[in-house]
């Protein structure tokens, strides 16, 4: 079979969609598949838009694949495209980015009203785009059945599946009696990983972490993550931690390689991104391979995976009452050691990248090969 792999950006770009990707192409030539990525400008929406007057003239030279595969992100590119394309093309989708930009509306609604007027119209703007991009493919690839599920209310394929992201990239060998060990000594270690932006949450984390007081818990924040994407919401964050007195417990860290992350993954007691919005949430995932307990966010796909009150806690997103509360919880350090055991059995029980990776593989070579669609949505 032979693949194109089309998405907006280099695939060599931190984040865990473009991970995704790489695995995917990864493995598919691990099978023996013959596989050449395509990318298209990413920059901004409009800039993606903007690119569909280069992209439609892939359509003759990707018709010579047998299946063409298009991440998500790029779908505002590739519209004229894919009207074009004589093969069939599967959304390869991590998000659904109207949800995303629903997020983003309820951060500026907070804000100016002006600015929450011009954030809703633009989420509106962006689902009648994603709905002419689902109606342009054949089939979908999703990274949970919350991501489907949206996808289906903007007319999203019948023809698909479901298959999660692994969270065994650091590999953690860790055992049940160090997390325990673990959860009984020092202060609360709380970890942010992501970048600083909005829809992650971490004003909602300093807000409840502050709310804690001095006393009360004994907690120490650290940011891990790129502070230059938003850098204006990340300079606001820095004074949230400034004027709630709490500096000498917080400390960014900025963006750190994957041995220095799963180092301080290891370290803590807790992972803590309260999002907006996380189609499935990696990295929660993997925090729990090191028995961190995550506090995720309601709103996405974390809940597929995350049981709350057991293997983690799931709040509202945006909700400073409820992180403040998570906190204070995972302060009884019985609870925290019963929690991160149990964070790292569902972790061992989650299936790993070659068998989720291999029913994308699979499902692509029934496209390809123009099977019916029955059992699709196994």
């Amino acid at each position: 079979m032979r693949v194109a792999l089309v998405l907006a950006g280099d695939i060599e770009s931190e984040s865990g969609g473009f991970y995704y990707d790489r695995r995917l192409r990864d493995r598919l030539r691990e099978r023996g598949h013959a596989v050449e990525v395509f990318s298209l400008p990413r920059g901004s929406y409009r800039r993606r838009l903007a690119a569909n007057v280069g992209a439609r003239r892939l359509a003759d030279p990707l018709s010579a694949f047998d299946v063409v595969v298009e991440d998500g992100l790029a779908h505002p590119s590739v519209l004229a495209l894919n009207r074009r394309l004589r093969v069939p093309a599967v959304a390869l989708v991590h998000m659904i980015a109207e949800r995303a930009r629903a997020a983003r509306s309820g951060v500026a609604r907070s804000g100016a009203a002006g600015g929450g007027v011009r954030a809703e119209l633009g989420r509106r703007g962006v689902a009648a785009i994603e709905r002419r991009f689902f109606r342009g493919v054949d089939a979908a690839a999703y990274n949970a059945e919350t991501t489907r599920r949206d996808a289906a209310a903007l007319g999203g394929p019948e023809r698909s599946v479901v298959a999660p992201p692994a969270g065994d990239r650091f590999e953690p060998t860790v055992t049940e009696a160090e997390i325990r060990e673990r959860a009984r000594s020092g202060p609360l270690e709380v970890t942010f990983l992501g970048n600083v932006v909005p829809r992650k949450g971490l004003d909602a984390l300093v807000d409840g972490a502050a709310r804690l007081g001095g006393g009360e818990v004994d907690w120490r924040l650290t940011v891990v993550g790129d502070r230059t994407v938003a850098p204006g919401h990340a300079e606001a964050a820095s004074e949230a931690v400034t004027a709630a007195g709490v500096d000498d417990r917080v400390r960014f860290a900025g963006r750190l390689d994957d041995a220095a992350v799963a180092k301080r993954l290891r370290e803590s007691h807790v992972l803590a991104v309260p999002s907006r919005y996380e189609p499935f949430g990696m990295v929660y995932l993997e925090a729990m391979g090191f028995g961190c307990v995550p506090i995720a966010t309601t709103a996405g796909g974390a809940g597929e995976f995350v049981r709350d009150g057991e293997s983690g806690v799931l709040v509202p997103p945006g909700d400073p009452a409820a992180v403040a509360r998570a906190l204070r919880d995972l302060d009884d350090r019985d609870r925290l050691a019963e929690m991160g055991a149990a964070a790292r059995r569902d972790y061992e029980a989650w299936p790993s990248w070659p068998e989720t990776l291999d029913r994308v593989v699979d499902f692509l070579k029934r496209v390809a090969g123009g099977e019916e669609a029955g059992g699709e949505h196994a």
